[in-house]
């Protein structure tokens, strides 16, 4: 069987409940996220779903509808012990394969989130340091095994950020897919919380040379690469630079923390294609540009035109401000059916 694979770090989120604040809160909820984690999850969702919606949607495009199946593959690395293994249990229940989840060192990465309302931002603190995976070595990763009948290779720049070890090994795993002619794509992903952004432009104009789709946002862009002008300009200057073949913004405009514009816009060399517009009420705003990011996987590994992947990864984002938590818990029918307009909201019987 065919493989997406991500590669990345899966941390435990702790967050207080119904909006209180961290001095408030007297417990969290619990649950497991990551950048590359949250992709596979959307993957596997589409995945797993059924496909009588995209058979139709597919045939109205004149599209041929192959029903090929992926396993969606994570790679990581978990503490051996019980966090670790609740983390694991997680992942599979998912359907997401950790036949390359490997094991070793002392603890999960936690990450604490308290959510913002109205005028009130959010807030994350990461506590990140020293986790099994920011201390993995070379040798953890076979990428000739992992890279066996795949197509897509993704990882975000979050993964680089952990660790010179990382860092390399991120580079090892880019040149290895573009050596098996697999399609390689990354969420720019910036947080200056683990790296400047000189380092991260370093690291980054390094990875880049093996990158074919780049996914980002405004800001991103513009603290990595150092690149500055309209999102016209800043798509140019990565194509040209590093030949890329797309480049992805999502556009959020923020009114307050509970409501939101949602849109996107997609460039190749030639072409400039703007997504729908949404109107947001967010209930969880975490891990949205990452079920972009898969919903855009998923779209041109299927042979969607640029077009449609764009409307169809946006849309896929929108409906993930509605899911509590960082995977995105929505099918393809849900997405396709808000494509096509059907934006109320009104019960499904």
């Amino acid at each position: 069987m065919k493989k997406i694979v991500c590669f990345g770090e899966i941390m435990m989120r702790l967050n207080p409940q119904n909006k209180e604040r961290f001095i408030q809160a007297d417990n969290f909820a619990v649950s497991y996220s990551g950048a590359e984690a949250n992709v596979c999850a959307s993957l596997a969702n589409f995945y797993d779903s059924e496909t009588a919606g995209l058979e139709s949607f597919l045939e109205s495009k004149k599209i041929e509808f192959k029903n090929e199946q992926f396993q969606i593959c994570f790679v990581s690395k978990l503490p051996q012990n019980e966090i670790g293994k609740s983390a694991l249990k997680t992942l599979r229940a998912q359907n997401i394969n950790t036949d390359f989840v490997e094991f070793g060192g002392n603890r999960l990465g936690i990450y604490f989130l308290e959510e913002g309302y109205s005028q009130r931002p959010s807030k994350v603190i990461y506590d990140r340091q020293n986790s099994s995976f920011a201390e993995s070595s070379i040798s953890d990763y076979d990428w000739d095994k992992i890279f066996e009948d795949c197509t897509w290779f993704h990882f975000s720049g979050i993964t680089p950020a952990l660790s010179d070890n990382l860092a390399e090994i991120c580079k090892i795993a880019c040149k290895k897919a573009k050596e098996k002619n697999i399609t390689v794509s990354c969420d720019l992903n910036y947080r200056n919380k683990l790296w400047s952004t000189k380092k991260a432009g370093e690291v980054m104009s390094q990875l880049f040379e093996f990158v074919d789709i780049c996914i980002a946002n405004e800001e991103d862009v513009q603290k990595v690469f150092g690149f500055e002008g309209t999102y016209d300009q800043l798509s140019k200057k990565i194509i040209e630079k590093f030949s890329c073949k797309l480049v992805a913004f999502t556009l959020r405009k923020s009114i307050n923390a509970n409501q939101n514009n949602w849109s996107s816009v997609l460039f190749s060399q030639s072409e400039k294609i703007e997504s729908s517009k949404y109107e947001i009420q967010v209930l969880d705003r975490v891990g949205a540009g990452d079920s972009f990011s898969g919903a855009l996987i998923y779209a041109l590994q299927n042979g969607f035109s640029k077009s449609d992947a764009l409307e169809f990864a946006t849309a896929a984002s929108c409906l993930k401000h509605s899911i509590i938590g960082d995977f995105n818990q929505v099918n393809l029918n849900e997405v396709l059916s808000l494509m096509k307009g059907n934006a109320n909201g009104r019960i499904q019987r």
